[in-house]
């Protein structure tokens, strides 16, 4: 059984792998299955590469445009910081992997730096990394072939993201809203939504600044007062502010929630297509409360 089949039953909510800063860079060739330890960029690049990436937390990501390309020798890079608030993105093209060195990827926690052109359209990665699980190829390239079709330019193949086992696996930059499970119809919704300056709700895993259970506060809340707007800002809950089971989700308008999350334990399946299975948990609501206006 693929593991997406498998796991049909886990919730989405508070999957999304936690992620604020993106470095996205075009790689028509084949890949390995983990862009660092295969050396995917090269042998000399790659260990350099890794140590910036890691001491900035910025995620490298492999990214690739939908269909048969010729290689031109020019390479679009993408920077993108999903910070809840003032999340940007630029683009920009090199002509050797080198120059992927020549900028600090701290700058990524800032910001725009004005190292590339401003990206105003939501663009979308769909993961498609079949080396790494072939959910992601097979449920993957065909919604990224469908909204390449209509979104020309703003649609890329790509790199592991996180939660094969939720593919298709779609992220949108740079928001870092992070969706499972859509298919061409459902995923274009969400492409409209986002140039609307709003957020679908349909296959919503949460946004990849957030912890998970921040990440469930925001879904749970937006499904309780259908709040398709970005207007909502998730916090620690003040009361227990190193808390992992609940977190405060404010509205611009001033309304507050305070939501509460609880595990819940699944029987053993597989992670990835071919795994042993293994026992799971998810996060689950366990209660929202609105707050008294202040």
């Amino acid at each position: 059984m693929p593991c997406s089949a498998a796991a049909a039953e886990i919730p989405l909510p508070g999957t999304a792998t936690r992620v604020t800063g993106w470095l996205c860079v075009e790689h028509p060739g084949a890949w390995g299955r983990d862009v660092i330890g295969d050396e995917v960029l090269g042998p000399e690049l790659t260990p350099e590469l890794a140590a910036r990436t890691a001491a900035a937390r910025v995620r490298p990501t492999l990214i690739r445009r939908p269909g048969r390309n010729e290689f031109t020798g020019t390479r679009t890079v993408l920077l993108a910081s999903s910070r809840p608030e003032g999340s940007w993105c630029e683009r920009f093209e090199i002509t050797d992997l080198n120059q992927l060195l020549d900028f600090d990827l701290r700058l990524l926690n800032g910001p725009p730096p004005g190292i590339g052109v401003p990206v105003h359209d939501p663009l979308v990665l769909v993961c498609a990394h079949g080396k790494r699980d072939q959910c992601c190829a097979l449920l993957g390239r065909p919604v990224a072939a469908e909204l390449a079709t209509k979104y020309p330019g703003q649609v890329w193949e790509c790199s592991h993201t996180g939660g094969h086992r939720f593919a298709p696996a779609l992220v949108l930059l740079p928001s870092g809203l992070t969706y499972g499970r859509l298919d061409a119809t459902t995923a274009e919704e969400m492409v409209e939504a986002a140039r609307r300056g709003a957020v679908s709700l349909t296959g919503l895993r949460g946004r990849s600044c957030y912890a998970p259970h921040e990440q469930i506060a925001e879904v749970a809340v937006r499904e309780q007062i259908s709040a398709a707007t970005t207007d909502l800002v998730v916090t620690p809950d003040p009361g227990h502010p190193t808390s992992t089971a609940a977190a405060l989700v404010t509205h611009r308008d001033g309304r507050r929630w305070r939501v509460t999350t609880r595990t819940i334990a699944f029987p053993p399946r597989q992670a990835s297509c071919g795994a042993t299975p293994k026992p799971v948990t998810a996060l689950a609501v366990d209660t929202i409360y609105q707050l008294p206006a202040d």
